[in-house]
């Protein structure tokens, strides 16, 4: 993988002098004695890069949350929708090239682990881009502390037992944007930067399915048939039942689709013992 080979790049001749985060109005000042953290030059993020932007406005709006009152550029929108596209059939050229036999759902399914919220939260906390983002959304940190306490203990992706901030990923889109409209819509430059990016990219042999897929899939084949009992609006939590007998539960106040994602791994967890004690008939 190699991510941090070939990355070191000389900026004394830019003058980006720009701060992410700089402007000293009000709400600025607030956003940034919370953090209590010194914000970092847009430069260093050409060095983590690995690439030297020329049109450093752009680079600028792209780490400009909508959330950021400024004056001096657009949110990062637009070019997290371009760079939601670029990514996709960066993607789909990869895997359909690289598995030649593969049927699209499968193809489908494999772009959709390396390309969905998760994936991009963790590859732009790798590189710490959350730190160049302009934004007044005082929950963010903890919900990256959180989220950073969770792939604790999923070191791979967890496929919906984790909840990633969804602006960091959108963050990283935006990035991509950026570099393609930087490299004159060029498809192969902006991957040579953003395959480093993404490394480890999710490949067909250490695919995994996500939990309610296999959830549902198990009791299929075992002729079982599954019941849930929701109780998230009150306590956060999900019971997954057959015939009933509890068999699994997920809890997350925050979010009920993390919730059922749990309660289903767990009751899959727990699929072999109900199978072994009702005597491997399926009900």
């Amino acid at each position: 993988m190699e991510e941090d080979q070939d990355i070191v790049v000389s900026l004394k001749n830019h003058d980006l002098v720009e701060q992410v985060l700089k402007e000293p109005d009000s709400e600025s000042v607030k956003e940034s004695e919370s953090s209590h953290v010194p914000l970092p030059s847009l430069a260093d993020v050409e060095e983590v890069m690995g690439y030297s932007f020329r049109n450093k406005e752009l680079l600028k709006e792209a780490f400009t949350h909508g959330s950021y009152k400024a004056d001096d550029c657009k949110s990062y929108e637009r070019l997290e929708y371009l760079g939601d596209s670029v990514l996709n059939h960066l993607i789909a050229k990869l895997h359909y090239l690289s598995y030649p036999d593969m049927a699209p759902g499968e193809l489908t399914r494999l772009r959709a682990a390396n390309v969905d919220t998760e994936a991009l939260t963790r590859a732009a906390l790798k590189y710490n881009l959350h730190k160049f983002l302009r934004h007044e959304k005082p929950l963010l940190q903890r919900q990256i502390q959180e989220f950073m306490e969770g792939i604790k203990q999923y070191t791979s992706h967890s496929h919906g037992m984790i909840d990633p901030p969804k602006v960091l990923a959108d963050l990283l889109e935006s990035l991509i944007g950026v570099i393609f409209i930087d490299t004159e819509s060029s498809m192969d430059s902006t991957w040579e930067v953003v395959e480093r990016l993404l490394q480890p990219l999710i490949t067909s042999e250490n695919l995994k399915l996500h939990p309610v897929a296999k959830f549902n899939e198990a009791c299929q084949k075992m002729g079982v048939k599954a019941q849930h009992k929701d109780l998230w609006s009150k306590t956060g939590e999900i019971e997954i039942y057959i015939e009933n007998e509890l068999i699994g539960r997920g809890k997350y106040k925050l979010k009920k689709v993390i919730a059922v994602n749990r309660a289903k791994d767990d009751a899959y967890n727990n699929l072999f013992l109900f199978e072994k004690k009702d005597g491997g008939n399926g009900g």
